[in-house]
C-alpha cells in the first residue's frame, strides 16, 4: 500500500496513476459471469486534499476519517456537507495510521506496518488501549457482530470484536481467482464492499464464501481536471448510512468526497 515511497513502488511495479480502462477492457471473459455495476453521482462534498485516507464510516450523521503517512495520520470527526473537520487526533511518528470503525462506544484503528492498534473513547478520542495482531493492517469494518480485517493479501481476517482475537479468515476469490489488495472495506447490506488498491474497482463479496459477487467500476469519477492535482489520487474510502442508504466514496488527497447510487451496467 502505501506511504511516501509510494511513488517509486507504483514505478517499480509499473502500475499506472491513471483510472482503468473503461469497463468492457477491464473485465476477463472469466469474469462474465460476475455482475458488473458502475455509478451515478447523486451530491459531492468538499474533502481535504491533505487527507490521505486510509479508513472512512458514517455514524450519527457524521463522517469518520483516518489518513495515514508517517508523521501526518490521524483520526477526524467530519461534517459530512461541508468536509470541517470537527475534531481531529493525530497519530504520533513512526506509526502510519490505517483503517477504523466504532465498537461499543469506542473507535478502532489499525496501523500498517508495526502490528499493533489502538483504542479510543469515540466521543472524545481519548486513548483507551492498544492491541496487537501479525502482519500488516489495512482496514476494518463490521457487520454488527463480527469485525471484517483487510490486510493488503486475498483473505480478510475475522476478529471478535470484543478481543479483537482473530477467529477466522474469508478468501477471496473472483471466478476462483483469488483476488489481491483488498484495501478499505465496508459492510452494506449483507456484502462485504472492498477497494482494490491502485484500481478504480470495488468489489462485493459475499462473506459466507468469500466469492465476489459483483464488481463496481468508479472510472472517471475523479474528473480529468482534478486528477494529477494530488498524488497518488488512488480510490480508496467507502463508507454506507445505512439509516438513509447512502453509499459514499472518496481517494487518497481527493478533492471531493461522492455520494453514489450502484446501476447494473449495460
Amino acid at each position: 500500500m502505501r506511504t511516501i515511497l509510494l511513488a517509486f513502488l507504483v514505478a517499480a511495479s509499473c502500475s499506472p496513476k491513471v483510472a482503468d480502462p473503461a469497463p468492457p477492457a477491464a473485465v476477463a471473459p472469466a469474469e462474465a459471469a460476475v455482475p458488473l455495476y458502475t455509478y451515478k453521482v447523486v451530491a459531492s462534498y468538499p474533502h481535504d486534499t491533505g487527507a490521505f485516507t486510509e479508513g472512512l464510516f458514517v455514524q450519527d450523521g457524521f463522517l469518520y476519517e483516518a489518513t495515514g503517512n508517517v508523521g501526518e495520520s490521524s483520526i477526524r470527526k467530519v461534517e459530512l456537507s461541508t468536509g470541517k473537520v470537527l475534531q481531529k487526533r493525530d497519530v504520533p511518528a513512526p506509526y502510519f495510521g490505517e483503517g477504523i470503525i466504532a465498537w461499543k462506544g469506542q473507535l478502532y484503528e489499525l496501523t500498517w506496518q508495526h502490528q499493533k492498534g489502538f483504542k479510543y473513547d469515540l466521543a472524545t478520542f481519548a486513548p483507551k488501549g492498544e492491541w496487537t495482531y501479525p502482519g500488516e493492517g489495512w482496514a476494518l469494518t463490521t457487520d454488527g457482530q463480527k469485525i471484517f480485517m483487510s490486510d493488503g493479501t486475498s483473505e480478510i481476517r475475522i476478529l471478535n470484536p470484543d478481543t479483537l482475537a482473530e477467529t477466522g479468515r474469508i478468501k477471496v476469490t473472483l471466478s476462483g481467482a483469488p483476488v489481491d489488495q483488498l484495501n478499505e472495506l465496508e459492510f452494506i447490506k449483507g456484502e462485504i464492499w472492498a477497494n482494490v488498491w491502485m484500481t478504480d474497482r470495488i468489489v462485493r463479496i459475499d462473506p459466507a464464501t468469500g466469492k465476489v459477487v459483483g464488481t463496481v467500476y468508479l472510472g472517471g469519477l475523479l474528473s480529468e481536471a482534478d486528477r494529477g492535482k494530488s498524488q497518488p489520487d488512488v480510490l480508496n474510502g467507502i463508507a454506507y448510512d445505512a439509516a438513509g442508504d447512502h453509499i459514499y466514496v472518496t481517494g487518497k488527497n481527493w478533492p471531493k468526497l461522492y455520494e453514489i447510487k450502484v446501476e447494473k451496467s449495460n
